[in-house]
């Protein structure tokens, strides 16, 4: 906003001065020359500010700075003979142009907040690598190509992961919501890191918001994909549609999981990434350093959303030891469906199960048994002999991210409760770090409230 208004004084002040006269057009390309680059050097001395950078969110301003610079000394040097009056009509749509293109180059500003993480309460530093594993076993079904499906993949661990024994930081893998991203929960992963966790978060490419593919290409989320999970809890659907949909998502989510574990234990096992994984070479060390430190004997899967289905649904498998949902509801855990009533697999749910839901969704879960209902969350943890449900008074669906402190505006556009968010991500985990100590470090049983 204090970069906008300086902004808007200099050009509304530039415009009057031009009223108040009669201006030549090359007296006018001169001025509109110096007025630029004083705002260009305005922005400079701005950066100096504590949440003004370069990075994404006064990228697209700094670049059109330096445009308008440019183009106002070509300006300058085409009109520097012409002595015709500059209409004062000419001068007002100048300034209202350049006002509506701040406005425009301001809005990743505007939407989204410097935002890197909660403060950590672990001895360890975060730190992160990323690379982006081929699955060969898999054509990329949105692409028209015969290209392999890939998975980005992205590392967060202590600074000094070479200086640990070999094989001893448990490995937590988590898998975002609809149209998130692996940064959705960054907190999470740091705090986990710096108590001594290797976090791998991975994209599920077409379904996170963006991410990038190993020949640098920017990967969006497929629009139809979008727009069913927009759609999808809006309507009044059969179950079996809506069935066949979260199905098809799940399928995918799954073989990434499934996928980005085996390939992890591998490398570990072998100490040598084969030629699925691409990342960059100055990064090879550092990668191999990670792998080196982790221990895949204890396995801990979390995700928010349908990452959160994603993590209990590949949690069955037998070399996971926990699995986090994040206010998921467990779609890889319905079987089909029958006289338009969801089956649920009641098969009993062997790892320890965590899950963290909205006080909302901790509601319709109580609603739906008092009913008769079958929702899929209560017969999956019915079902568990350590299975935990805890709910969080007044937090919603997006408050179990780290969006609401990143993009507040968007979060509550999505879903966000009364409860402060930066409280309730530090709450959620702290829950996380806890039960991953517990079973994943053997550091005593694990116990909570049932809300908070």
């Amino acid at each position: 906003m204090v970069i906008f208004l300086l902004l808007m004084i200099t050009e509304i002040g530039f415009a009057v001065f031009g009223f108040t006269k009669s201006t030549l057009k090359n007296q006018w390309t001169g001025e509109r020359l110096l007025v630029n680059g004083a705002e260009a050097v305005l922005f400079l001395l701005l950066l100096l500010l504590p949440g003004i950078d370069l990075s994404f969110r006064f990228t697209v301003l700094a670049i059109l700075l330096l445009i308008r610079v440019l183009a106002a000394g070509l300006f300058f040097l085409l009109y520097r003979k012409n002595e015709n009056l500059k209409k004062k009509a000419a001068i007002a749509g100048s300034v209202l142009i350049s006002l509506l293109l701040f406005a425009v180059s301001l809005t990743p500003a505007f939407l989204f907040r410097d935002y890197t993480g909660r403060a950590v309460t672990g001895a360890y530093e975060p730190a992160y690598c990323e690379a982006i594993l081929t699955d060969p076993q898999r054509t990329e079904s949105f692409e028209k190509d015969g290209s392999k499906r890939e998975v980005p993949v992205h590392f967060y661990y202590p600074a000094d992961v070479s200086a640990v024994p070999e094989h001893s930081l448990p490995l937590v893998i988590f898998s975002h919501g609809a149209f998130g991203y692996y940064q959705s929960n960054t907190s999470t992963y740091q705090e986990l890191a710096s108590h001594g966790y290797v976090v791998v978060s991975l994209d599920h490419p077409y379904h996170s918001f963006f991410c990038k593919d190993s020949e640098g290409k920017t990967i969006i989320a497929d629009m139809e994909f979008l727009q069913n999970a927009l759609e999808i809890g809006s309507n009044d659907a059969p179950e079996s549609e809506v069935y066949d949909l979260t199905s098809e998502w799940m399928a995918l989510r799954k073989a990434d999981m499934n996928f980005v574990i085996d390939e992890l234990k591998t490398a570990v096992q072998t100490g040598n990434p084969d030629g699925q994984w691409h990342y960059e070479k100055d990064g090879e060390e550092t990668i191999l350093s990670v792998l080196q430190a982790v221990n895949t004997e204890k396995i801990g899967l979390i995700g928010h959303s349908l990452g959160g289905a994603t993590a209990v649904t590949v949690g069955r498998r037998a070399d996971i030891s926990a699995a986090v949902d994040l206010d998921g509801t467990m779609l890889g855990e319905e079987t089909g469906v029958k006289n338009d009533e969801i089956q649920v697999n009641e098969e009993a749910y062997e790892t320890p199960l965590l899950c963290i839901d909205s006080g909302s969704h901790h509601q319709s879960m109580e609603i739906s048994e008092q009913n008769g209902y079958v929702y899929v969350n209560n017969v999956i943890l019915a079902h568990a002999p350590q299975g935990y449900e805890i709910h969080i008074k007044n937090a919603e669906h997006m408050n179990f991210t780290d969006l609401p402190l990143f993009s507040p505006w968007l979060a509550k556009k999505l879903g966000t409760g009364s409860i402060d968010p930066g409280a309730c991500i530090d709450q959620v985990n702290a829950l996380v770090l806890r039960f991953f100590d517990s079973y994943l470090k053997d550091a005593g049983e694990f116990t909570a409230k049932e809300s908070y």
